[in-house]
C-alpha cells in the first residue's frame, strides 16, 4: 500500500487537483442527495382485506376468512400469518421474509383470491394491499371551511387533490373522512309487484343500462374504427329513466322511476375526522420511492398557502404530521455535533503534536473523507436520513486515525534530520501494512450485518455501507493525500549538523515526556510481574460480567419526534354519533395540556389500506394524534398527556385509554405482547383472563389489554326450518330478503365528472326495532308471511371480532411498557410470571410484539459479533502470519466491553440495538491499536531484538499515535453521546456512549495486557525451542546443558550482530522511526539495544531480565558479558562487572 504514497509524492500537483475536484464535486452531490426520515425499504407484510356487509364475525370467520387464509397458505417466504375478523369485514395479513418481492406476493395473493372466488359469498368483496415505508406519509393534512363538508370533499376532490399531486416527488394524495355520494334506488314492492318484477330484475337492468360493450370495427375511408355500444349512466335522472319490461302486461315498458324512488344521497359515514376542536377532512399526502422528502413538503405547504387563498371561504389546512421538520432538524442537530466533535479531534491532536501545521495536514482528513463517502452514498442510490447521518457523525471520530498515524510517524522521521522525501516515504512505508490491516479490520466487522435480517438489518445495513466507505477514504486519504501534503506544509529542523545527533536528541526529547515517564515505567512492572498483570485483567473480567445484569434492555428506543398517539377503545356496539361525543370529552382535555399544539381526532374507521396498516382508525375506537410545540419539552409533555388520561380511569363511558410515543419500532408496536393459541375457543378465553390478571401485577406496565374485549349485542334471527318450509321458505332465501332491506346492495355505478358513484338498491324502508323487524313481512310461495311466523327474533350477545394465528384461533394480551428504554425488564418479568401460569389444556402461550422483534435482534446481532470477531481474526492471520499472536491481540475485545458497559450503566442508557451495533464498530475499532502495536514489536523481532526489548521500545514509540487516535475518537464522539442537540439521538447517542467507554478501557489495556501477554507467549516458545533442543541432545549422546548453552550463545551473536548493523547509521533506522538498537551515547553510536532502558534493569539474548549491577547482556548461567564503549563482549569476560563510564551504561543513561 506504501506504493499509493510514492506514486502521490511523484504526481503531487495531481493529487492537489484531484482532492480539490473531489471536495467540489461531494459538495454538489450532498446538496442532491433524497433526504428522508429513515431508509427506503419495503415492508414484508400484505393485507386481504374483505368485505361482507352485514355479516357477524363468525359468519365472517367461516365464509370469508377461513377460505382466504387456506388460499394463501402455499405462498413461498410465508412467515406467518394472522387474521381478524370482525362484523362485515375480514382482514388477513401475511408476514413473509424481509427481502421477499412484495410486488410478485401481490400478484400471488391476488391470484390466489380469484382461484376462491366462486367459494367465496356473492357479496364479498376482496382488495390486497402491500406496504413499504414510502407509504408513510410524508404529510398529514386537515381541512376544515364553513361550509359543509360535502362541498368542502368536492373542492378538495377537484381542485386540492389534482394541485398537490403535481407536485415534485409526491405520488399520491388520499382524502379521507369526506362523505361519499351515491344514487339510492329505493324500490316500491307493492309497485313492483304488480309488474311482475323482483329486485333481482332491477339490478340486472340497471347494470346492463350502465354497460359498454364492443362491437367490433368499421372499416372507412381512412382506416379502422372500433365500434361501441352503451353508454355509462352519468347521473341520477339516467338511473330513474332506466327502462324496464313489465311481464303481467306484455310489450309494456316504463321506467324505473315507476316503480322506485331514485335519489342522491350521501353514504352513511363510518367515520369521524376532527382537528383541534372543528369536524374537517383529512389529506394524506405519500412520495415516491425517489421523491425527497423535504422538497415534497416544502411544495405541498407552498400549494397549500395558494389554494387557501384562492378557495376564499375561510378554508383552513392544518399541518397534523410532517416528516420534513423532524428530518431538517436531525440533520442541523447530527451536523453540529460532527462539527464540534471535529473541532474536539483536531484539539486534542494539537496538544499531542503541538504544532498546528502538523494538525491542519491531519485534520484535512475528515471532511475529504467524508465528502467520499458522501459520494459514494449517492453512487449506491441511498439517501441522507437520520441513520446514515448518524454513520458519518460516528465515522469523524475515527476517520483521523489513519492520518494521525501516518502525520505522526512523518512528523517523528523529520525530527530525526532525515531528508523530506525519504523522510515521508519512509515514515508512510514503515505504517502502510499496521493502518491498512487496522482499517481492512474495522471495516471487516460491518460485513456481519448482512446476516442480520428483519427491520433491524434492513435499517442499518446503509449504516454499515456508509461508515465502511468513509473508513475506506480515510485510509486512501492517509496513504496519497497526507503525504503530498506533508511534503507542502511541515519543515525539517534546520541548522542540524549531523543526522545521528538530531536523531539522539528526537528521542532523548521524547523519553524525558511526561507521557513517557509515566508509561515505560508502568509497562515494565507489568512485564516484571505478568502473573499480577494477568490477575488484575481477569478481576476486571469478572467486574465487566457482573455489569451486564444491571442494564436496562430496549429495542430501538425513542426516536425523538414531537408527535404522540393516543388511542381510546369504547364498548362494543354503540353508534357513530356516541362514539364521536365520548371522544369529544377527551379531545377538550388534551387541548388543554401545555406545549400541544395541534389534535387531531379520527373516530371510527376510515377503512382501505390505511386501516391495513394501522392508521385511518379502526371500529369501536378513537385515534388522537397529538403534535407539539417546537419548543416544547417532549417528555414533559407526554408525562401531562397521561396524567390526564389517568382522570379518566374511572370514567366507564369514556373507555380504556392509551398514550404511546413514535418510536420503538417505525411504526410496528411498541407493546409486549402475550399470543395464545388453541382449537377451544372457551379455553382461549379462560386463558387470556387468567393472563390477563396475572400481568396487571407487574409495576412496571402502565396498561395491559386483551383482544377479547366485551362482547356485542346483536340480533339473531332463528329460523323455524320446519314452518318456513311450509311457506316455501328457506334460511337462505329469508337471509337475502332481509339484507335487501337491512344492507342496501351495490348493484351499478355512474361516473360523475370522472369520478365513480355508487348505485346502490333497498327494498321499502328498513324496520326499526326487534318488534318491527319480526313484524316485517317476507315473501313466500303463498304470498307475504310475518317474519316472527317462521323465525324467533331475539337479542343476543357475540365477540365483536375473532382472531386466528397461524390458522388456529387465538387471543393477545398486550403489555404497554412504563419505560421503552427497559423492556428488558417487563419481558423477563412476563417470561416468569407466563412460566408459574397453568394454563387450560390445549392452548400455548408465546412472546410477541417488541419483545420478539427485540429478541430476534438481539440473537442476529449476537451472532453478527461471533462472526465478526472471526473475520478479524482472518484478516490479522493474514497480517502477521501467525495463528498465535492475533489470539492476543483479541483479548482487548472482552475488556472494551468493560468500558462500554460501564458507560451505558453510568449515563443510565439501556442496552438496544444501536448500542449493540456500536459494540461490532467496536470490534474493529479496539484491535486497530493493538495491530500498530504489535506490527512494530514484530518488526523490532525481526530485527534481532528480544522479546522484552522489542516491547518496550515499541510501545514507548507507539505510545504517542495509539493515545492520539484514542483520546482524538473519545472527544469526537463525545457531543453525540452527551446528546448536546437531541438530533439522531436514539441511534448516535447510545452507540457514541458505548464506543467511547469501549475505547478507554480496550486502550489502557492494549498499552499492558497485550505486552504482558505477548511476553509470555514469547517466553514460552523459548522454553519450547530449549526443550527440543534438550530432547535431540538426548537422543544424539551430547550433553542437554552445552546444547542449551550453544543455543543462547547463538541468540545472543544474531542480536548483537543486528544492533551492531543498526548502530552503524542511518540505514539501520527501524520501523517507528527508531533504529533497531535503541540508542547512541554522546560519543557516537553504541550497540546499546542490548540493554533495557528504564529501572535498572536489562534484557540478555534470550528474553531473561538482568538486575542492576550485573554483567550487560549477560547469558543466565553462562556469566557472558559486554565490555567497554559498547563494545560487546566475549563470553570469556562473562563475570566481569561494567564500569559506570562504559558506553553501554552511558547508553542506558541516555535511554532512560
Amino acid at each position: 500500500m506504501h506504493g499509493l504514497a510514492r506514486l502521490s509524492m511523484g504526481n503531487r500537483a495531481l493529487i492537489a487537483l484531484v482532492t480539490v475536484f473531489v471536495m467540489v464535486f461531494g459538495v454538489i452531490t450532498t446538496s442532491n442527495l433524497k433526504q428522508e426520515l429513515i431508509p427506503s425499504l419495503s415492508l414484508p407484510t400484505a393485507v386481504v382485506i374483505t368485505s361482507y356487509p352485514g355479516a357477524s364475525p363468525e359468519v365472517v370467520e367461516e365464509s370469508v376468512t377461513q377460505p382466504v387464509e387456506q388460499a394463501v397458505q402455499g405462498l413461498q417466504d410465508l412467515e406467518s400469518l394472522s387474521s381478524e375478523s370482525s362484523t362485515g369485514s375480514s382482514l388477513v395479513t401475511v408476514n413473509m421474509t424481509y427481502g421477499t418481492n412484495m410486488s410478485t406476493v401481490q400478484q400471488d395473493l391476488q391470484a390466489a383470491i380469484s382461484r376462491i372466488e366462486g367459494i367465496l359469498p356473492e357479496e364479498a368483496d376482496s382488495q390486497v394491499f402491500t406496504g413499504s415505508v414510502d407509504d408513510i406519509p410524508v404529510l398529514v393534512v386537515s381541512a376544515s371551511s364553513d361550509r359543509s363538508a360535502p362541498e368542502l370533499a368536492e373542492d378538495l376532490e377537484n381542485v386540492v387533490v389534482p394541485a398537490l399531486e403535481k407536485v415534485e416527488g409526491a405520488r399520491a394524495v388520499s382524502v379521507s373522512g369526506a362523505p361519499t355520494p351515491q344514487v339510492l334506488i329505493d324500490l316500491d314492492l307493492d309497485e313492483l309487484t304488480e309488474e311482475g318484477l323482483t329486485s333481482q330484475d332491477v339490478s340486472q337492468a340497471v347494470q346492463a343500462a350502465g354497460a359498454r360493450s364492443s362491437a367490433g370495427t368499421l372499416e372507412s375511408g381512412d382506416g379502422d374504427l372500433s365500434v361501441t355500444v352503451g353508454e355509462k349512466l352519468a347521473s341520477a335522472e339516467d338511473v330513474a329513466d332506466v327502462v324496464l319490461t313489465s311481464t303481467t302486461r306484455p310489450g309494456e315498458r316504463f321506467p324505473l322511476s315507476d316503480v322506485a324512488e331514485v335519489s342522491e344521497r350521501q353514504e352513511p359515514a363510518t367515520s369521524v375526522s376532527r382537528t383541534d376542536g372543528r369536524e374537517s377532512l383529512s389529506m394524506s399526502i405519500t412520495k415516491t420511492p425517489d421523491g425527497n422528502t423535504v422538497e415534497v413538503s416544502d411544495g405541498v405547504r407552498a400549494e397549500l398557502d395558494r389554494l387557501s387563498a384562492e378557495l376564499g371561504n375561510d378554508t383552513r389546512f392544518t399541518t397534523v404530521f410532517d416528516q420534513a421538520p423532524f428530518i431538517e432538524q436531525s440533520i442541523e442537530d447530527l451536523l453540529t455535533e460532527g462539527g464540534l466533535g471535529l473541532v474536539m479531534a483536531v484539539v486534542v491532536i494539537l496538544l499531542f503534536l503541538l504544532s498546528v501545521r502538523s494538525t491542519l495536514v491531519t485534520a484535512i482528513s475528515i471532511p475529504v473523507s467524508v465528502l467520499i463517502a458522501l459520494i459514494g452514498l449517492s453512487v449506491a442510490g441511498y439517501s441522507l436520513n437520520i441513520l446514515t447521518l448518524s454513520a458519518l457523525t460516528i465515522a469523524v471520530g475515527r476517520v483521523v486515525d489513519d492520518s494521525i498515524v501516518v502525520i505522526e510517524n512523518i512528523k517523528r522521521h523529520l525530527s530525526y534530520g532525515e531528508p523530506k522525501v525519504p523522510a515521508i516515504l519512509t515514515a508512510v512505508r514503515e505504517v502502510a501494512v499496521a493502518i491498512t490491516a487496522a482499517t481492512i479490520t474495522t471495516v471487516a466487522v460491518f460485513l456481519p450485518i448482512g446476516l442480520v435480517g428483519g427491520q433491524t438489518g434492513e435499517l442499518f445495513r446503509p449504516f454499515a455501507v456508509t461508515t465502511a466507505l468513509a473508513l475506506l477514504a480515510s485510509l486512501l486519504v492517509s496513504l496519497t493525500i497526507i503525504p503530498v501534503l506533508a511534503y507542502w506544509f511541515l519543515a525539517s529542523p534546520s541548522g542540524a549538523v549531523d543526522a545521528d545527533q538530531v536523531r539522539v536528541a528526537a528521542e532523548a526529547r521524547e523519553r524525558r515526556s511526561w507521557l513517557q515517564r509515566g508509561y515505560v515505567p508502568l509497562l515494565r512492572a507489568a512485564l516484571r510481574f505478568p502473573l499480577v498483570s494477568v490477575l488484575v485483567a481477569l478481576l476486571v473480567l469478572g467486574g465487566t460480567v457482573a455489569m451486564a445484569p444491571l442494564l436496562k434492555v430496549s429495542f430501538l428506543g425513542e426516536s425523538g419526534q414531537d408527535t404522540l398517539t393516543v388511542n381510546q377503545e369504547f364498548a362494543p356496539g354503540l353508534s357513530l354519533q356516541a362514539q364521536t361525543e365520548r371522544a369529544i370529552r377527551v379531545e377538550e382535555e388534551l387541548r388543554e395540556v401545555p406545549g400541544v399544539q395541534t389534535v387531531q381526532t379520527t373516530v371510527g374507521s376510515s377503512g382501505g389500506a390505511e386501516a391495513a396498516f394501522g392508521g385511518g382508525g379502526s371500529a369501536d375506537s378513537a385515534s388522537f394524534s397529538l403534535t407539539s410545540a417546537p419548543d416544547a419539552d417532549q417528555a414533559a409533555v407526554q408525562s401531562e398527556v397521561q396524567r390526564v388520561l389517568d382522570g379518566f380511569e374511572d370514567d366507564e363511558e369514556v373507555g380504556a385509554l392509551t398514550v404511546s410515543s413514535a418510536g420503538g419500532g417505525f411504526g410496528g408496536s411498541t407493546d409486549v405482547e402475550v399470543v395464545l393459541t388453541g382449537t377451544d375457543p372457551d379455553a382461549i378465553e379462560e386463558a387470556a383472563t387468567a393472563v390477563t390478571e396475572e400481568m396487571e401485577g407487574i409495576s412496571q406496565v402502565t396498561e395491559v389489554t386483551s383482544s377479547l374485549v366485551a362482547e356485542q349485542p346483536v340480533v339473531s334471527v332463528r329460523v323455524d326450518e320446519d314452518a318456513a318450509a311450509e311457506e316455501g321458505l328457506t334460511p337462505a332465501t329469508i337471509s337475502a330478503q332481509l339484507e335487501g332491506i337491512l344492507a342496501p346492495a351495490q348493484v351499478g355505478s355512474i361516473e360523475v365528472d370522472g369520478l365513480s358513484q355508487d348505485v346502490v338498491l333497498r327494498i321499502g324502508e328498513a324496520p326499526v326495532g326487534l318488534d318491527e323487524l319480526a313484524d316485517y313481512e317476507v315473501t313466500g310461495a303463498t304470498g307475504p308471511v310475518p317474519l316472527r311466523d317462521v323465525a324467533e327474533v331475539v337479542d343476543d350477545q357475540v365477540a365483536p371480532q375473532v382472531n386466528r394465528t397461524d390458522g388456529q384461533r387465538s387471543a393477545t394480551v398486550s403489555l404497554t411498557p412504563a419505560d421503552q428504554n427497559d423492556l428488558g425488564t417487563v419481558t423477563t418479568e412476563v417470561t416468569t410470571r407466563l412460566a408459574g401460569l397453568d394454563l387450560p389444556e390445549g392452548v400455548q402461550a408465546e412472546l410477541g410484539g417488541v419483545a420478539t422483534e427485540q429478541s430476534d435482534a438481539f440473537n442476529q446481532l449476537g451472532l453478527a459479533l461471533l462472526v465478526a470477531i472471526a473475520i478479524v481474526y482472518v484478516v490479522m492471520v493474514a497480517t502477521f502470519k501467525s495463528l498465535v499472536q492475533p489470539l492476543i491481540l483479541l483479548v482487548s475485545i472482552p475488556f472494551a466491553a468493560t468500558g462500554a458497559l460501564a458507560g451505558l450503566l453510568l449515563t443510565d442508557t439501556a442496552l438496544g440495538v444501536p448500542s449493540l451495533i456500536g459494540m461490532l464498530m467496536l470490534i474493529g475499532i479496539v484491535v486497530t491499536n493493538a495491530i500498530v502495536l504489535i506490527d512494530l514489536v514484530n518488526h523490532y523481532r525481526s530485527s534481532g531484538q528480544p522479546a522484552w526489548d522489542a516491547l518496550v521500545n515499541g510501545a514507548r514509540q507507539r505510545l504517542r499515535p495509539i493515545l492520539m487516535t484514542a483520546v482524538a475518537t473519545i472527544f469526537a464522539l463525545l457531543p453525540m453521546a452527551l446528546g448536546l442537540t437531541g438530533g439522531g439521538l436514539f441511534v448516535s447517542g447510545p452507540l457514541a456512549i458505548v464506543v467511547i467507554g469501549g475505547l478507554f478501557s480496550s486502550t489502557l489495556l492494549t498499552l499492558v495486557l497485550v505486552p504482558v501477554l505477548y511476553e509470555l507467549i514469547s517466553r514460552r516458545a523459548d522454553r519450547r525451542e530449549e526443550r527440543r533442543v534438550r530432547r535431540e541432545a538426548k537422543a544424539t549422546g551430547s550433553d542437554p546443558q552445552e546444547a542449551v548453552r550453544e543455543l543462547r550463545e547463538r541468540r545472543w551473536a544474531e542480536f548483537t550482530a543486528a544492533a551492531a548493523a543498526a548502530a552503524a547509521g542511518p540505514a539501520g533506522a527501524s520501523a517507528g522511526g527508531g533504529p533497531a538498537a535503541a540508542g547512541a551515547t554522546d560519543g557516537g553510536p553504541v550497540a546499546a539495544s542490548v540493554l533495557v532502558p528504564g529501572a535498572g534493569t536489562s534484557r540478555s539474548a534470550n528474553g531473561s531480565t538482568r538486575e542492576p549491577g550485573s554483567a550487560v547482556g549477560q547469558a543466565p548461567g553462562t556469566g557472558e558479558g559486554s565490555g567497554d564503549d559498547g563494545q560487546v563482549a566475549h563470553p570469556e569476560h562473562a563475570g566481569d562487572p561494567v564500569p559506570e563510564d562504559t558506553g553501554p551504561v552511558r547508553a542506558r543513561r541516555a535511554l532512560e
